[in-house]
């Protein structure tokens, strides 16, 4: 009878875990920033490559933007969604609701500054993330992600 107790109250710990799990949303995905101050970066700006986003940047540096209302859009000029997203980006910034700056997400210089050259550029300014370290400090599952 005691052989028993161990693999019933195994199927009973699994049925509870699968209950719970039942409950969820797997559309949500958590964010572990939410809450937090936003990860400090330096990286250099897609359109003056000399020129970096940071505490000494002439245009926009992070402590300018502290508690103010900005948007970070993370975007590749090899991310197909991210052409369906885009127009709406520019439309925004058409209308100055808020200041884009834009996150360039593992992509070569050349071939971002001719997409947006192309698709229209609606970033105040956009960095350069070749090597995605600053898209994992934020997060970033993939791209667009805003």
């Amino acid at each position: 009878m005691k052989r028993f107790l161990l693999p019933l109250a195994i199927f009973i710990l699994l049925i509870g875990f699968l209950a719970v799990g039942l409950k969820l949303d797997p559309r949500e995905v958590p964010s572990p920033l939410v809450g937090k101050q936003a990860p400090a970066f330096e990286l250099p700006v897609l359109q003056q490559p000399g020129e970096h986003f940071s505490s000494g940047a002439r245009r926009f540096a992070p402590s300018d933007m502290r508690g103010k209302v900005w948007l970070l859009n993370v975007w590749a000029s090899w991310c197909v969604s991210c052409r369906e997203e885009h127009p709406v980006l520019v439309d925004l910034a058409k209308r100055g609701v808020m200041p884009i700056l834009g996150l360039n997400y593992k992509d070569k210089g050349d071939e971002a500054s001719a997409w947006l050259k192309r698709f229209g550029n609606p970033y105040e300014l956009s960095v350069v993330d070749a090597d995605g370290r600053i898209g994992i400090d934020y997060g970033v599952y993939g791209v667009p992600e805003t």
